[in-house]
């Protein structure tokens, strides 16, 4: 296992004032096989105290003046790992969905060379998921798959990690939640080793509240479909 010197964990957030600092306060300051982590929260035009929230710890921040969309959040993360040389980046949801116990898993693969690419998948381990999660996901990724030929059991996950390799390369275009396909597509042209890994999935009133809604993915699949035919 090689040892990058840089490592920057991606966090997302719109009007997150609730749970936002539990969610920086939870992400491992040292990991294995990492030199220094560093915690970015994109506050993407956010109209609660999100922002001064997170200006009175010690990570850093990037903001967007109006709310772009999820896409353009880590779009904007990405690019600050590229400018900061960045080894390392894992993009985490801001509203606590994810186990930050799951960050040392989905970045291994990268330390060990063995990957570009990790997603962590809420989908390939046996756990409680809501029912309009799963049909919501299997329609997402079955939209990826006919649209873009690559298969993935959890195309939506907020929980990733890139290689430097993968930093450089990827260039998706969507700013919203279709993404997430894009990004598969991206690490199809450019031929980066993609794996998935099981994580955990927490769902509460909250965390749902926050994410995709059921009703988007009839819109989103028409983004996709648009832009594939253009």
């Amino acid at each position: 296992m090689s040892i990058l010197n840089r490592a920057v964990i991606i966090v997302p957030a719109f009007n997150e004032e609730a749970v936002i600092l539990k969610v920086i306060q939870s992400i491992p300051k040292r990991i294995k096989g990492l030199g220094k982590i560093q915690v970015l929260v994109v506050d993407d035009g956010s109209t609660d105290n999100t922002k001064i929230l997170v200006n009175k710890t010690n990570v850093s921040v990037a903001s967007h003046i109006m709310n772009r969309g999820l896409g353009a959040a880590i779009k904007t993360g990405l690019e600050w790992a590229r400018v900061h040389n960045i080894d390392l980046a894992v993009t985490f949801d801001g509203d606590g969905q994810h186990d930050p116990a799951d960050i040392s898993r989905v970045i291994k693969p990268i330390l060990d060379k063995s990957a570009d690419i990790v997603i962590g998948s809420r989908f390939k381990k046996k756990q409680r998921v809501p029912l309009d999660r799963l049909i919501l996901n299997w329609f997402a990724n079955l939209a990826t798959l006919f649209l873009f030929g690559v298969f993935s059991t959890d195309s939506q996950s907020g929980l990733r990690a890139f290689s430097k390799k993968a930093i450089k390369l990827i260039d998706f275009k969507a700013d919203r939640m279709e993404f997430s396909s894009e990004i598969l597509l991206e690490a199809k042209k450019h031929s980066l080793k993609t794996i998935e890994i099981p994580i955990r999935a927490i769902y509460t009133a909250y965390s749902r509240s926050k994410g995709q809604k059921n009703t988007n993915a009839i819109p989103v699949f028409a983004r996709h479909l648009v832009r594939l035919l253009r």
